[in-house]
């Protein structure tokens, strides 16, 4: 007689915790990418990073204008940052005249950006 509370307060227990097993969480949730603007402190050091990587002599960097302007074996190089409407940030790079033996140079300054900034 006594038996049959016991078995009871077992069977009890073992289904809760197997209940509750099926309610497990994760502690820190499932993986997700958050995408921020970049910070234009951070974009205006990177591009000035990339210039020299990509072997530009930089000859003016206005931070107000978001305008770099150097020269790569004879040619000028301009990086613009300008802040758009909608909070992001735009860089441009533009070497109009660079003729070097391996007319590279934007893709150059490109991947050295991104490197910069953790792409």
């Amino acid at each position: 007689m006594r038996r049959l509370p016991l078995l009871a307060a077992i069977s009890a227990l073992v289904a809760s915790s197997a209940l509750l097993s099926g309610c497990y969480t994760y502690p820190y949730g499932y993986p997700s990418t958050v995408s921020t603007p970049a910070s234009f402190d951070r974009s205006w050091d990177a591009a000035l990073g990339a210039a020299n990587d990509a072997g530009v002599q930089v000859t003016s960097a206005d931070r107000a204008s978001g305008r770099i302007r150097g020269n790569k074996a004879g040619a000028a190089v301009y990086i613009d940052l300008n802040q758009q409407a909608d909070g992001s940030l735009k860089v441009a790079f533009n070497a109009p005249d660079a003729k070097e033996s391996n007319p590279t140079l934007q893709e150059r300054w490109t991947a050295a950006y991104n490197r910069r900034m953790g792409r």
